[in-house]
């Protein structure tokens, strides 16, 4: 999807949005809960939660039958009992897989969850997302497509709203096209070149960035065009204080048993 006219549209009508106050916690956990739970898992909101932190960042992405679940990798491998590309297997079968052995014993059977199982934790609990659209390659469109209606039927009439954000501006476009009222993010490893004009074109709320590209210049930049600054993955103390010199809106951390103080302290 990339009609200007669309998206010229789109910027207008969300002016009010992106100057709205800002909903979301600065504290967000890394795929639930870091590294003390099976990543991308029930256990793992459920662990982050127990540690006080009030968000929790996700990846998503699509079964071969279209259906939205959480895995950060495209292979099964690493944190499945499965083998092979997860995008090119059905929901019945990728949720028999076993999600949890790999990180211990204790979360042995874990299975992956899909996006409704995550909305209904996160619901019920008055918890706040962000959701990674982390697509099979091939597929971007398609999953920023389905994600994003999903997501706006889940959360329909709920606050805060998930937060959406990608890598993919396919998918970020495509997200924005299917459900243009959710707030998006623009994902970045690397400062390339049109970063900036991409995350105004696509009218995105946030910018986040690796910590090591962060700093209080690009902060302000993003603030005087209406965006706030987030950060990945701050694990330690000191550049934990370099991101809040520089005046960053929210923090990704692995280390939610370090900061789950600081977590509670901010509710």
């Amino acid at each position: 999807m990339t009609d200007p006219a669309f998206f010229a549209a789109l910027q207008q009508n969300l002016r009010k949005i992106m100057s709205a106050d800002w909903p979301y916690p600065f504290w967000i956990a890394h795929r639930g809960a870091g590294k003390r739970a099976p990543e991308n898992t029930l256990a793992a909101f459920r662990e982050g939660a127990a540690q006080g932190f009030r968000m929790f960042e996700c990846d998503v992405k699509l079964s071969a039958d279209d259906v939205p679940f959480l895995l950060h990798d495209s292979a099964l491998e690493r944190t499945t009992s499965g083998l092979g590309t997860a995008g090119e297997r059905p929901w019945a079968a990728l949720s028999q897989l076993d999600a949890g052995s790999w990180h211990g014993a204790r979360h042995a059977g874990e299975a992956m969850p899909t996006l409704l199982a995550i909305a209904r934790f996160v619901l019920a609990n008055g918890l706040a997302v962000n959701l990674e659209i982390k697509s099979t390659p091939g597929v971007e469109t398609r999953t920023g497509e389905r994600v994003a209606r999903a997501a706006a039927q889940l959360w329909a009439g709920s606050a805060p709203p998930p937060l959406l954000s990608s890598f993919e501006v396919p998918a970020l476009e495509a997200a924005a096209a299917a459900a243009p009222a959710l707030p998006r993010a623009l994902l970045l490893d690397e400062l390339w070149a049109g970063w900036f004009e991409t995350a105004q074109r696509l009218a995105c709320r946030a910018v986040v960035t690796h910590y090591s590209l962060m700093d209080a210049a690009m902060v302000q930049r993003l603030h005087r065009a209406g965006m706030r600054a987030l950060v990945y993955t701050v694990n330690e103390r000191a550049d934990l204080v370099a991101m809040r010199a520089a005046g960053v809106d929210g923090v990704i951390t692995d280390e939610v048993e370090r900061y789950a103080a600081e977590a509670r302290a901010e509710r």
